[in-house]
């Protein structure tokens, strides 16, 4: 963990509740599947949020507006400081991906596995990448997948683009996957597990929780899992 202090450089909306917020400060030791944890003028507590993509000095954010926090965030301008914690949370471990993991995101689960797929790719892995969302207008870095050469499936819930249903119905069931990594909503998880489609593969689970302190300290994201109860912030993926 690492307390540094980052300028935004651009806070632009990507859909009408999720916003993309680009940052510069030192971004080393980031990995994928981390977070950081982001200090707000006036809240209590700090903000969670995934990173998506890490290049040279800038870290990109991704976040969807839910709260007072993310409220605030969406309103910040360039120029703007931001005390912030990062490297937290273990990451995905990469060298299991083999030579054709599966990568599944729902909503805002999406953006962690862009700097996944990006250094899965740079090391000679060919990733498949389902996204899914309710509806067509939820939408988001569909082409951000596309343009780093990943093979990408959309799900919708109400079939307004790509597969008709959830991230479930999307696996394809011609196909043999090395390795999957996921992040979302928990019933997304536990259907991914419980997944037909998916029962022969090995994966990691990166799951979405409140949090205190993001370091294991507070034990506020403790949550229930089949091998007992674990801290989102310092146990997973």
């Amino acid at each position: 963990m690492k307390q540094v202090k980052f300028r935004i450089i651009s806070n632009l909306p990507l859909t009408k509740d999720v916003y993309q917020m680009s940052l510069r400060g030192d971004t080393s030791g980031i990995l994928p599947g981390q977070f950081v944890n982001i200090s707000i003028n006036s809240l209590y507590l700090r903000r969670p949020i995934s990173v998506c993509d890490c290049e040279g000095d800038i870290l990109t954010l991704v976040y969807k507006v839910v709260g007072h926090g993310t409220e605030k965030m969406s309103k910040m301008l360039p120029g703007e400081e931001l005390d912030t914690l990062t490297c937290l949370g273990n990451g995905y471990e990469l060298t299991r991906g083999g030579s054709d993991p599966l990568l599944i995101g729902g909503g805002v689960g999406v953006p962690p596995l862009y700097l996944l797929c990006k250094q899965l790719i740079a090391g000679g892995s060919h990733p498949t990448v389902i996204l899914g969302f309710n509806n067509s207008d939820e939408i988001f870095y569909e082409n951000e997948f596309l343009e780093l050469g990943a093979g990408v499936i959309i799900a919708t819930a109400d079939g307004s683009t790509g597969v008709m249903g959830f991230v479930t119905d999307a696996i394809p069931t011609d196909r043999q996957f090395t390795y999957y990594y996921t992040c979302g909503p928990e019933p997304m998880l536990k259907a991914l597990y419980n997944s037909a489609a998916l029962s022969d593969t090995d994966g990691e689970f990166s799951f979405e929780e409140r949090m205190g302190c993001g370091f294991g300290a507070c034990m506020g994201c403790s949550c229930k899992t089949i091998t007992g109860y674990k801290r989102i912030c310092t146990d997973g993926p």
